[in-house]
């Protein structure tokens, strides 16, 4: 039987208890369902003291006769002691990240010291247990020392906020992972290979751990360094000054706009000057697929300006020269031609002179994200789409891509950028590579000599502008055929005037 005065002692801790959960409940709700739970412990131990208080289960003089109360008392005291822990962390210490082995502490020594206050209150003999209890604890702590410096470690790279759940930390080994737990015998970390990696506390602790976009208690970009080399055919002012302008018009989902994508030059080796790229990621996760698309468009904005990564010596040579042979090879020629064929704007050449075009044609290579143009850059050249997609965008604001909208999607074989060639107007819209594209620019130097040779070419090109102009102009949809045909002419006019003042014809 449970004594009156211990059941009202219970009720009263009990009733102060159940204000800290309600007050954590309505100042943190997402812990509404776990107070819940732990109103429900101390409800089933009141219960139960209620129960052995009016009926006697058990002799009571038998020495056993207070087990069932002690349990009954151990239940409520836990729920009690967790509500007190949650009030304490949740609510005075709200405003603070309070670590949660902290919590898990506090609830074991509460519970040791509940535990000696029973005993002392059942008449155990406490000094007896103490002495005894030393001598056990001494040689389970010299049998189990691996596993005391894990919980050690524990304990503390939780209280000194080391490493933090959400951290992307990198190890001495080269893991490099998430911080997804962290565990009183060991921290579990998850890498992007969908695998998660149980470490143990006591060795993150003698470990160098690096903290990647953490400064502090700020969250920053974490900087990648990508690293590729170019020969010495080109100065490292050539290839700095074409790598940069690449990232600069290169749009790479996860690379941060601030700061910007830059490269360094990194060293001089025998066959190849060494380079850099740093860039800033923003997403952790995707650190693998970002640092490929880094690499993607160094290669394109290399390949556009027709410098080379290196190979070993023995195949350089051999490169080089296949290479030179397939660009001025018949083939190579034939499927220049092919292209030039396809294009309306191009239909009023002869077969000598799309010969000459061919040859003046040089390879532009965009990987998908890079700007071939932007809205508003001076030009004298067009490109001729030869594969992929690119997307055609008007931009309100130049340089940002909240008020951008598309206009079209251009696919292969087409053309852009013509009036750059034949007027040297700037850049009407930003054009951007929707997928891995080939393009062959056309400069007017390339076109200057034809145009000046067979200067009646103006007229022609003019009117195969002008009625593309009209078909794309929403203004012009709504006119009749008689209408339409008189604004395309008067268009023709204005642009063939443009065009001879622009070649000096």
């Amino acid at each position: 039987m449970v004594e009156t005065i211990t059941l009202q002692e219970a009720l009263g801790v009990s009733a102060v208890s159940l204000l800290l959960g309600f007050i954590t409940m309505r100042w943190q709700p997402l812990l509404r369902r776990s107070v819940v739970a732990k109103i429900l412990i101390i409800v089933l131990g009141l219960g139960g003291l209620a129960l052995l208080s009016r009926y006697e289960i058990i002799p009571w003089h038998l020495a056993i006769a207070v087990i069932p109360r002690e349990i009954c008392l151990l239940i409520v005291s836990i729920g009690n002691i967790q509500l007190w822990i949650a009030f304490i962390s949740n609510v005075l210490l709200g405003r603070r990240t309070v670590p949660r082995i902290l919590g898990e502490v506090s609830m074991v020594l509460a519970l040791i010291v509940y535990a000696l206050f029973r005993m002392d209150a059942l008449g155990v003999n406490l000094t007896a247990i103490t002495i005894s209890t030393t001598a056990v604890v001494g040689a389970i702590a010299f049998a189990a020392q691996a596993t005391l410096n894990n919980l050690l470690g524990g304990i503390s790279l939780q209280l000194d906020n080391t490493c933090r759940i959400g951290d992307w930390i990198e190890i001495d080994n080269g893991v490099v992972g998430e911080v997804v737990s962290i565990r009183w015998r060991y921290t579990a970390i998850a890498t992007v290979n969908n695998v998660t990696i149980i470490i143990p506390n006591a060795s993150l602790m003698t470990s160098r751990v690096t903290i990647l976009g953490r400064r502090g208690d700020q969250r920053i970009p974490w900087r990648r360094a990508i690293e590729f080399e170019v020969g010495y055919e080109w100065t490292p002012g050539q290839v700095l000054a074409v790598v940069n302008a690449g990232l600069k018009r290169a749009e790479i989902p996860s690379v941060a706009a601030d700061p910007a994508a830059h490269c360094i030059c990194g060293g001089f080796d025998s066959p190849a000057i060494k380079y850099v790229v740093y860039y800033w990621l923003t997403d952790m996760t995707a650190y693998l697929v970002t640092d490929s698309r880094v690499r993607v468009h160094i290669f394109a904005a290399l390949g556009r300006a027709g410098m080379e990564i290196p190979i070993s010596r023995s195949d350089l040579y051999l490169h080089s020269a296949r290479n030179m042979a397939l660009a001025h090879s018949t083939q190579e020629q034939s499927l220049r031609i092919s292209l030039l064929n396809s294009l309306e704007l191009f239909a009023s050449l002869t077969d000598e002179e799309k010969q000459v075009l061919a040859a003046q044609l040089t390879s532009r290579p965009f990987a998908q994200g890079d700007l071939a143009t932007r809205q508003g850059d001076p030009s004298d050249s067009l490109y001729i789409l030869a594969r992929g997609e690119v997307g055609i965008f008007r931009e309100s604001d130049k340089g940002t891509t909240s008020g951008r909208k598309r206009l079209v999607t251009l696919a292969a074989p087409s053309i852009f950028g013509e009036m750059g060639l034949l007027t040297g107007e700037a850049r009407s819209a930003t054009i951007i590579a929707e997928s891995e594209v080939l393009c062959y620019r056309l400069d007017k130097r390339g076109f200057e000599e034809i145009i000046r040779a067979r200067p009646t070419i103006a007229e022609a090109i003019s009117k195969t502008v002008a009625e593309r102009q009209a078909a794309n102009d929403v203004t012009l949809a709504s006119l009749s055929a008689e209408a339409r045909a008189q604004a395309t002419g008067t268009r023709a006019g204005e642009l063939m005037r443009r065009i001879r003042d622009f070649f000096g014809l």
